[in-house]
């Protein structure tokens, strides 16, 4: 179930004299079965570009294509309510969404939305649930009660329990401890064996490295990049600069040691790829 975004502009009051343009020709394919990250600085057009997946915006012009269902500015309502049954959407602080007076209503919300019966809903939850590491005795508890990093698995479990195709979370990573973040990057992997195309935003690097299989970097509305983690990231020093993307961590401390004459066949993604990289260096002097 690939993502092919062609000829896709975007502005917020289109047709008015307050138009504002924020995505400017978007011609890119997203695979299936793979996780990519969209990355960019802030006001790049990284939202509004993962807000186009699930019909919470339409293409200006251009159209959407997810699976066999296009989307174009005339798409109708009702035609979307079935791209959202394949699309789960995770915000950036998606414990915004929280509503219901028990974690498990909460998270039943979804699948009862799209047309399942209460005790298929409910056990679609729990295994939502299970998934995303919310203890059993919470589910009871008003969502309201727990803490911000229970809240935000609780919502993530609110946009799994449908069983989307596809899962699209907006800096899940967002002020969660690193224990936290250790698992959000679990969960992601996970969601990819169990066949999931998965689409992510990051500012973290290393988040995008350690688990993406493509990246999409975005500047002032347009796609500046697209390819593997090793692609992009071995890209000329001058070009991050430019679109203002720091390098993952090894990176960094790559590039420090080329300044102080040790220079590498490439750029390491990881630290210990880094380390990898040294000792064979270290070998053939």
């Amino acid at each position: 179930m690939a993502i092919t975004f062609e000829q896709v502009n975007f502005s917020y009051g289109a047709g008015t004299t307050l138009a504002n343009p924020i995505l400017h020709d978007i011609n890119i394919t997203i695979a299936d079965h793979q996780v990519t990250a969209v990355i960019g600085q802030t006001g790049s057009g990284k939202s509004t570009l993962i807000q186009h997946l699930n019909g919470l915006l339409k293409p200006t012009t251009g159209q959407v294509i997810v699976d066999d269902l296009i989307v174009t500015n005339t798409t109708k309502e009702k035609q979307l309510t079935k791209l959202r049954a394949k699309v789960g959407m995770v915000f950036q602080f998606p414990e915004n969404q929280l509503f219901a007076n028990t974690v498990l209503e909460d998270v039943m919300y979804g699948p009862l939305n799209f047309g399942y019966k209460t005790d298929e809903a409910k056990q679609s939850a729990q295994s939502a649930l299970k998934m995303v590491n919310v203890a059993e005795n919470l589910w009871q508890k008003s969502p309201f009660e727990l803490s911000g990093g229970q809240m935000r698995r609780v919502a993530m479990a609110g946009a799994l329990a449908s069983n989307p195709d596809i899962v699209v979370m907006d800096e899940p990573a967002a002020g969660l401890d690193p224990k936290g973040q250790a698992e959000l990057l679990a969960l992601v992997s996970n969601l990819k064996e169990a066949g999931k195309l998965v689409v992510f935003i990051s500012h973290q690097m290393d988040h995008v490295v350690s688990v993406a299989d493509q990246v999409i970097v975005m500047q002032d509305g347009h796609v500046a990049a697209q390819g593997t983690p090793a692609d992009v990231f071995n890209r000329d020093i001058d070009w991050f600069k430019s679109v203002n993307l720091d390098l993952p961590r090894a990176g960094q401390f790559a590039e420090q040691l080329r300044a102080n004459g040790v220079s590498l066949s490439r750029r390491p993604l990881t630290l210990a790829e880094l380390a990898t990289m040294i000792n064979e260096e270290y070998e053939h002097e």
